[in-house]
């Protein structure tokens, strides 16, 4: 009964080795024809470990003036993306960049804070005006064209979509990634990070030595 038993028991284990060396060969042969069929010219991907984010952008600030990345060099720059009818996650953001603002002391001076409409067809330059500087006298409004945002939001890598809503104003409004972006003072992104994520004293303190680390030019 026992050799009966271990018999089958070592038949059902033969049986089932001889079925993964099947996969494992069918698998191998796909890896080949893969190969094979795959252009040899094709280039590897090349993974550099830095996002693919461009500080780059054409667009109108909240006194009436054309700015662009470049406007801002020598800056820090926290940079973020929303719209004036946005319920929570806008003003809460801006509020929070307001405190670091203020936490920054001195320091302040070197950094600009932006804020940047992904609403365009309500936000003109006087509405940006109005709310920009409900939160900080340093803050800018950025708005433009349907066309000018979509490639600030593009260059970016930031996501927004309009979504109709009946119970909001004007019966929409604007889904969005809700990140800030910290822009160094050559414009190239240096970090992002949400809200949430540190106490605004927190971040204005390590913001304070990146400062006294790297200086600035302006």
């Amino acid at each position: 009964m026992n050799q009966t038993s271990n018999g089958y028991g070592l038949s059902r284990i033969r049986r089932g080795l001889w079925a993964l060396t099947g996969v494992a060969a069918v698998a191998l042969g796909a890896a080949f024809l893969w190969q094979a069929l795959t252009r040899p010219d094709l280039p590897a991907p090349r993974v550099t470990g830095e996002a693919a984010i461009t500080n780059a952008y054409t667009l109108t600030d909240h006194t009436g003036q054309m700015l662009t990345a470049d406007s801002f060099d020598g800056q820090w720059q926290l940079v973020f993306f929303g719209f004036t009818h946005c319920p929570d996650i806008c003003p809460t953001t801006l509020a929070y960049m307001a405190q670091v603002m203020d936490k920054l002391g001195p320091g302040a001076t070197q950094v600009t804070p932006i804020f940047i409409t992904v609403d365009p067809a309500r936000d003109t330059r006087d509405v940006m005006a109005a709310y920009v500087g409900a939160f900080h006298p340093r803050m800018v409004g950025l708005t433009g064209t349907e066309a000018q945002v979509a490639e600030a939001a593009r260059n970016f890598r930031v996501w927004y979509e309009r979504a109709e809503d009946t119970t909001a104003p004007d019966g929409y409004t604007m889904a969005h990634s809700g990140h800030i972006y910290l822009m160094a003072p050559d414009g190239r992104f240096f970090d992002v990070w949400m809200e949430g994520d540190a106490p605004a004293e927190t971040f204005a303190n390590n913001l304070s030595t990146l400062i006294q680390t790297t200086g600035s030019s302006s």
